[in-house]
């Protein structure tokens, strides 16, 4: 099992059989960077590690779900720009989406996603243990 890094992806929600294209952010300066600067992104983004994020000159609305180390969903938000939300303890990833687009794909707490791909830390979606701090992103 090796660990994330930045990349592209598909992304797989539990129970449907479409994939939706996948960014993965996995550097400092790419999780720090996250989808600020932006007006849309297709697909979805997943900042690795991470709990927590911020929308602070966010242009757009966003949908957060926080995923465990195993992807399981642990919450589901939608985020409006200006926007600071709680760190999920649990959370050691975060995907961004545009506002949406989770209800769209039927992601909801409880649920589970995988990731494959030339970023993902594994196929099965399982995370490698790493030594860099789940801070908040952008």
């Amino acid at each position: 099992m090796g660990t994330w890094r930045n990349g592209t992806g598909r992304l797989t929600v539990e129970g449907r059989d479409s994939t939706v294209a996948l960014e993965i952010a996995a550097s400092y300066g790419t999780r720090r960077r996250g989808l600020l600067g932006r007006d849309g992104i297709e697909g979805a983004l997943l900042i690795t590690p991470c709990n927590s994020v911020h929308t602070f000159r966010m242009r757009f609305p966003i949908d957060v779900a926080y995923l465990d180390k195993e992807l399981n969903v642990v919450d589901v938000h939608t985020l409006k720009p200006g926007r600071l939300p709680l760190p999920r303890l649990k959370a050691r990833h975060v995907l961004e989406a545009e506002a949406g687009a989770m209800a769209r794909w039927g992601l909801r707490p409880g649920g589970r996603v995988t990731v494959s791909g030339s970023g993902s830390g594994s196929v099965s979606g399982v995370e490698a243990e790493r030594d860099d701090a789940a801070g908040p992103a952008a």
